[in-house]
């Protein structure tokens, strides 16, 4: 019975730490600042951008720089999240990116590494 407990305020514990991870990681995508956002990549990012094919293991430079170029040719103002989630090996959030005429949907997956989340994935459409 203790070790339940035990199991059971731990799961709590780390869900609450990422909980406030995951909305560090919106207040970024909020201030559309590329830079701060690429500051929660992982090493390698999965990366699909609308209508193009998705990107597997491109490298946080990489994937940086792509997504600037994205949020430039799009005008890319903000972000409204729409719902998150997740367990202890994978988190998600899914939005809007905004840009004052149209928005553009967005899923993010997380994952937490070196006692952080980072960002693996980020599917736009």
């Amino acid at each position: 019975m203790r070790r339940l407990l035990f199991f059971i305020i731990m799961a709590l514990v780390t869900s609450t730490v990422h909980a406030q991870e995951t909305d560090d990681v919106v207040k970024a995508f909020k201030t559309a600042n590329v830079d701060e956002i690429a500051g929660y990549f992982d090493e390698y990012v999965n990366l699909k951008l609308l209508d193009r094919d998705e990107v597997k293991n491109m490298s946080r430079n990489q994937a940086s720089i792509a997504l600037k170029s994205f949020y430039a040719e799009n005008g890319i103002k903000g972000f409204e999240k729409i719902s998150d989630g997740g367990r202890a090996s994978l988190f998600y959030i899914v939005g809007k990116l905004t840009n004052g005429n149209k928005g553009y949907n967005i899923t993010i997956q997380l994952k937490p590494r070196n006692g952080k989340l980072e960002i693996i994935t980020i599917r736009i459409s």
